[in-house]
């Protein structure tokens, strides 16, 4: 258990609710985010995760409840107010532009820059030595940083997205479905740096319906499922069979049982 943990959650959602139209996407919803642990935010489509992630990133407010940075109120206009308060979100399309070199995407945005006023200039050079040096700091070892995004696989397309997160201060760092398009090597790539970013002290919170993903690195998990939290519990007080029981659900488990013995018969 972290010092952070013994103080208090970085990051909080309490009783938070969502509705769209007569349609409840979240219900009461209570998450807690600690500094240099994983929480895995588990459940299968239309379980309520894409709403919970818009709420805590700041793209919608929820209907009822709050959300908390180190125990106080906050509400948030846009990501960007999120992102002041540190915490960051890694979306599936990742924001960056193909065609543009991976320092150039590393720094979108928050360009460093040689000189002032009129003669100010992007610092290129900054540029590419702390992309390689942050990218490195998490395993990748990229020969050049010129190479265009689109030229890196998805999971380091990731990767670079990570790295820049926790490069610009992220506390809190929101990871939505990062392996959901990615093989087996790439999406152990991604979980991999995902940890890294733990161990530097950042809470991260995996959003997945992958429950072998979220048990090789998540400290906590918690499962969604029509809107409602169905499990919160500790790495230690449970188990992968009693994880995807819990995403699954125990009747729809028991039917899908009968109808395979009946398919056998």
């Amino acid at each position: 258990m972290t010092d952070e943990r013994a103080n208090g959650p970085v990051f909080e959602a309490r009783g938070v609710s969502k509705s769209y139209g007569t349609v409840r996407a979240l219900s009461s919803v209570d998450l807690s985010v600690t500094a240099g642990e994983t929480t895995c935010l588990l459940g299968d489509n239309g379980a309520g995760k894409s709403s919970l992630i818009k709420l805590l990133s700041g793209v919608v407010p929820p209907d009822k409840g709050t959300l908390a940075v180190d125990g106080s109120p906050v509400t948030f206009s846009s990501p960007k107010d999120a992102l002041a308060k540190g915490i960051a979100t890694v979306f599936q399309d990742l924001a960056m532009v193909p065609v543009l070199p991976v320092y150039r995407n590393f720094f979108m945005g928050r360009e460093p820059v040689r000189g002032r006023g009129p003669f100010a200039r992007f610092d290129k050079r900054t540029a590419r030595k702390v992309t390689q040096e942050q990218l490195e700091s998490i395993g990748i070892r990229l020969a050049d940083p010129e190479r265009p995004v689109s030229t890196l696989s998805g999971g380091e397309r990731q990767s670079v997205a990570v790295a820049r997160a926790v490069y610009f201060g992220a506390r809190v760092l929101l990871l939505d479905e990062p392996t959901s398009a990615l093989g087996v090597r790439q999406a152990e790539t991604v979980l991999r740096y995902a940890v890294r970013a733990k161990k530097q002290g950042v809470g991260v919170v995996l959003i997945t319906h992958n429950a072998q993903h979220a048990w090789a690195v998540g400290d906590r998990f918690v499962v969604l499922k029509r809107g409602e939290v169905t499990m919160d519990a500790d790495a230690g007080q449970t188990s992968l069979d009693e994880l995807i029981r819990h995403m699954a659900g125990g009747a729809e488990i028991a039917q899908m049982q009968r109808d395979l013995r009946d398919e056998e018969r």
